[in-house]
């Protein structure tokens, strides 16, 4: 392909611009050749999948108020118990399924042994959860019977 011009004077320079015709054309080529090919390549197969119905597990896990008062009576739901007592209570509830929550209700004039025994049977029993119900204005415990 020779390339030239009508002017007189010879061009010495070589030609410094890309010729992008052919690019196009096969870029445009491309294009045709996937939109073509494209919908055979989406093949699907069909499963019959099982169906399943489930319920969601609203179980819900009943809960213990325990308090302790600041002179270390112990009291389960409101009622009055002595520490052989509450570890039956504790185990048996350890074997409750779903295992209830331990809600421990402190006196500030409480001693931490107390709790401490506490926590420590609550956990060998089997109850996990436990969780400390606090009042912000420091008001004394006060046990009150569950309904």
């Amino acid at each position: 392909m020779a390339f030239g011009s009508f002017h007189s004077k010879p061009n010495t320079a070589p030609m410094a611009e890309i010729n992008v015709i052919p690019l196009v054309d096969i870029m445009l080529v491309l294009l045709v050749i996937f939109i073509i090919t494209a919908p055979l390549l989406t093949h699907a197969v069909k499963i019959d999948l099982p169906k399943a119905s489930s319920a969601p597990n609203t179980q819900k896990a009943d809960n213990i108020q325990f308090a302790i008062d600041g002179d270390g009576r112990m009291y389960w739901n409101g009622e009055s118990l002595a520490m052989p007592e509450l570890i039956q209570r504790l185990r048996a509830a350890g074997q409750q399924q779903p295992t209830p929550e331990l809600h421990l209700r402190v006196d500030r004039q409480a001693r931490y042994q107390v709790i401490a025994e506490v926590m420590s049977e609550a956990g060998k029993a089997g109850l996990s959860k436990i969780g400390f119900v606090t009042d912000p204005s420091g008001a004394p415990v006060t046990v009150a019977p569950k309904p």
